[in-house]
This record gives structure tokens, sequence and C-alpha cells, in this order.
């Protein structure tokens, strides 16, 4: 059975392209407060410098599949047949395992002005997560 990252790793720059097309989209999903605030954050992180956020988001991606691999090998052991649904029953747990990896990132980070937008938005950056879990586990299945 292969790793996300063995598996993954032969279409790395594919599937960064795809959490960028899923983020997009789940960022301009986002409407009310909570919602500006998150498109604001965004907004920060895209327009910092060029090229950031997709070096960022390619950077990251390695830390990302290892937080989901205990998922996906249960996954792969339960016999499930949609990876999105298990993430989703599991879904404060996935949350918090993606949302260390992104805390982690924050506190080594350099970068005041992003670490303040990711601060305005970490509160409520757990139901986000959830809220897109079944694309996210939708689109690593798509590569298995």
């Amino acid at each position: 059975m292969a790793t996300l990252q063995e598996m993954l790793s032969p279409v790395a720059p594919q599937f960064v392209a795809d959490c960028q097309t899923l983020i997009d989209g789940e960022v301009d999903s986002k409407g009310g407060l909570s919602g500006t605030a998150v498109k604001a954050a965004y907004k920060v992180v895209t327009a910092f410098a060029p090229g950031y956020y997709t070096e960022t988001l390619r950077a990251i991606t390695p830390d990302m599949l290892n937080a989901l691999e205990p998922y996906w090998a249960d996954f792969l052991v339960s016999g499930g047949a949609d990876f999105g649904d298990y993430l989703v029953k599991n879904g404060d747990e996935v949350s918090e395992a993606l949302l260390a990896v992104t805390d982690h990132m924050a506190e080594v980070s350099g970068r005041a002005t992003i670490v303040k937008a990711y601060k305005m938005v970490r509160g409520s950056a757990g139901k986000s997560i959830v809220a897109a879990l079944p694309n996210l586990g939708a689109m690593i299945q798509k590569y298995s």
C-alpha cells in the first residue's frame, strides 16, 4: 500500500495546482462577516509577493500529506468507497491535524504580515477545513 507521499509525488505539480484551485473555490464560497475576514486574509497572502502563495503551498504539501496519512491508511483498511466522507466523519480530528501544520508554519514564519493574516482567521479555520474535506478527499482519491 503506497503512502500519500509516494502516490502523489509523481504528480506533485498538478496536485499543488489542484489544491490551489480547491482553496480558491472554498474562499470564493465564503459569505458573511467571517467570509469577509477569510477573503481579506487570503488577499494578503496571495498579493504578498509574486509566487509566494504557490511556493508556500508547494512547501507545506508534504507536511499536510503526512498529517493526512493515518486517515488515508485507515480509510484503505476500512474498505470505504469515499475518502471525503471518511474525512468528514473524522472532521474535527482531521481539521486539528491540518491546523497543527499551518500553526507550525506560522510559528516559524518570518513574515509578520502573513502571520497577522493567519491569526485573523485561525479561530474559524477549523470549520472552513471541515467544509472543504469532501472536496479534499475526492481530490486525493482521484490520484489513487
